[in-house]
């Protein structure tokens, strides 16, 4: 099973690679909201997804489906414009395959981005929040199974998923631009039903300050591989319970639609910090 996804996984970096040789050094993972962040970048290549054989597809509103290869100011990029969730019915391994095609393909940086449900009290709709840790207990392991060894460790440590030097970078840029930043413990569930009152308050004891249905299985694998990760969330509403108001998609992607602006700007200026890293 697991040689066969890492077959699948370097079947899909031969047919980029047939497109591009392209070399990215940070992979930008585009959650809701900011689609068109692409649009800002100076483009090299563009791979659909659906032209890389045997890749997932998103079938998520409000998500493209395309690799956006290009320069952040002079730093190399990927976007992954749309990501795939578990909840469309993909096994895990096809989940995570974006982010191993990626450091694959050259990146070193993993800057994952998202749209959740505030779980803190003192959050509001259109914070952003950076990631310092996460909580996964829900959706599976990526890396349950026989362990490919060309991608990692057996028992990968996970004390420090989220790089403390990225993360210092991005409150450095956001203070620096007048940007308000929360930060906090991001749990992932499976959705694709948003959480119970009940869960979210299992969630806020556990001492998680946002939830989503994406990402910490993400991170895990990159982690597994070796990459340093950074990850913002946009807190797109309440989660469950904590209003009177039901939950729905549109509800979040309007409000993340709403932070764009600012989140693409924190994006930005964070990628061209990192690009100065040794």
């Amino acid at each position: 099973m697991q040689t066969t996804v890492y077959e699948k996984l370097k079947q899909c970096e031969s047919c980029v690679r047939r497109v591009t040789d392209f070399i990215p050094r940070v992979a930008v993972v585009l959650g809701s909201g900011l689609g068109d962040y692409a649009d800002t970048i100076r483009v090299a290549a563009q791979v659909p997804y659906g032209d890389i054989e045997g890749f997932p597809v998103s079938t998520v509103p409000g998500h493209d489906g395309r690799f956006i290869f290009g320069y952040v100011e002079d730093v190399p990029v990927v976007c992954m414009k749309g990501r795939v969730h578990y909840y469309e019915g993909y096994e895990i391994s096809d989940v995570v395959l974006p982010i191993r095609l990626m450091k694959l393909l050259g990146a070193e940086i993993l800057f994952l981005t998202n749209a959740s449900g505030g779980v803190n009290t003192s959050f509001h709709a259109g914070d952003l929040m950076l990631i310092t840790d996460h909580i996964s207990c829900f959706a599976p392991n990526p890396l349950v199974g026989a362990n490919i060894e060309q991608l990692g460790t057996r028992f990968p440590d996970m004390s420090h998923v989220y790089d403390p030097e990225l993360q210092e970078i991005i409150r450095t840029a956001a203070g620096e631009k007048g940007i308000s930043l929360q930060q906090g413990v991001y749990a992932q569930l499976t959705g694709p039903s948003f959480e119970t009152p009940a869960e979210i308050r299992m969630l806020r004891t556990w001492g998680c300050d946002a939830v989503g249905m994406s990402t910490a299985v993400e991170a895990v694998a990159a982690a597994h591989m070796g990459m340093r990760i950074c990850g913002i969330s946009c807190v797109c509403n309440l989660a469950a319970g904590m209003t009177a108001n039901p939950l729905s998609h549109r509800e979040v992607q309007e409000a993340a639609d709403r932070t764009a602006p600012v989140f693409k700007s924190l994006v930005t200026e964070s990628v061209k910090r990192f690009g100065l890293l040794p």
